[in-house]
Parts: structure tokens; sequence; C-alpha cells
């Protein structure tokens, strides 16, 4: 049975818009379940993008590999992401098969919501969760409270620095959670998502994001 959110995801129009060629996954929280992700499903399908959740597993994020990518499709233009859990599943999912002489997935990019970058208000210097961040040819986009006891704000800016082609937006005064700035998270996920190749010939005229505090990687 697929998970809330799950199957071929539905492609929405907006404003008279035709429908979104490139699809979006996202993968939820270590305690969450891909219910969680519905919110988000639907506020990207509103703004003219497909848009599913995927179900992953408990435990550490490399058990979630292999799920995630059983659960996305394999065609060109997909951008894979989540909140947390489902962020570093997400990046660990792209660099491996970037490495990989078997290749399935042709990404288009990622959206990391709150990333995980270290255990809860235990930072980590040496960045050991982002690693594998210098394999990921794709555009990223990295949405974080400035709070985030998860992620350091000086840490992220170091580690957004390893992406080769990385964004960094900052939201003040929120922590784990963007859910109070939903919607803004969701304009800039639709901006970032419509401007990469497979996506471009789906912008909006005249569609603009919702404004963020934005520090470079």
């Amino acid at each position: 049975m697929p998970p809330d959110g799950g199957g071929r995801p539905a492609a929405g129009r907006r404003h008279g818009t035709g429908p979104a060629m490139t699809e979006v996954w996202l993968g939820h929280g270590a305690w969450a379940s891909a219910a969680a992700m519905q919110p988000w499903v639907d506020g990207l399908r509103a703004r003219g993008l497909a848009a599913g959740a995927v179900a992953l597993p408990r435990g550490r994020a490399e058990r979630g590999i292999a799920p995630f990518a059983a659960q996305t499709p394999d065609v060109p233009g997909v951008v894979v992401g989540g909140h947390s859990l489902g962020a570093r599943v997400a990046t660990l999912l792209v660099a491996a098969e970037a490495r990989s002489p078997e290749r399935r997935h042709q990404w288009a990019g990622v959206v990391a919501l709150s990333y995980p970058l270290h255990p809860p208000r235990r930072p980590d210097p040496g960045l050991a969760r982002a690693a594998h961040w210098p394999a990921l040819a794709v555009p990223v986009l990295l949405l974080a409270g400035d709070a985030d006891p998860y992620a350091r704000l000086d840490l992220l800016r170091l580690a957004a620095t390893r992406l080769p082609r990385g964004e960094l937006v900052v939201y003040p005064g929120l922590g784990h959670d963007l859910s109070p700035v939903r919607e803004a998270v969701l304009d800039r996920i639709a901006e970032f998502v419509r401007s990469t190749d497979a996506g471009a010939g789906s912008v909006e005229p005249g569609a603009r994001p919702a404004s963020a505090a934005r520090i470079p990687g």
C-alpha cells in the first residue's frame, strides 16, 4: 500500500499554467511518517508541481537509501529531498548513485528542509554528516532555521561551501520546524524546482518567492 502522498504524484495547475515537468519526492523526519509531509506535498501541488512523499524506515539514515530509491520513478527531472532525516537520506542517495557505475536515476536537484548536520546541541566541527556533499553535482537547496539545534548556523554555512551548486536560505527565529513559514518555504522550493533544467518550462509568469534571509554557501 503506497504511503500518504505516494504513488504517481499529481500535477496541479495554477493560474492557468500547464502540467509541471519536474517531480518532487520528499522523505519525512526520523520520528514521523510519510503523512507528515502531506502539507508540503499539497502545497507544492497547489503551486503547479507534481509531488509525492516516500516512507522511510526507522534507524540509521543509510537504511533509507534503498527504500527512497525504490519509491521514486526512474524518469528524468526528479527532485528529491525532505525534512531532517528525509533530507539526509536524499543527499546520501544522490551521492551514492553519482559514484555508482550503474546509476539508475537522473536527478534534477535536492531540497533539504532542516538538514540534521549533527545530533541536537552536539555540534560536530568535523562535519561528518556533510562528508558526501562534494559528490552532489546537482543543485541543492538548504532551508534552515537560524536556531535549529540540529544544525548550528556557522557550521551549516561552512558545510554549504562543500556543495558544488548549493544555496542556503535561513529563516530567522526558527528551530528544526519550518512549518510556521511553510508558505514562504514552499514558494522558495517552487522557485528552485522551476529553475532546474527539467523544470524550466513550468515557470509561472510573474511568480515571486516570499522573502527570506539568504546566506550564500
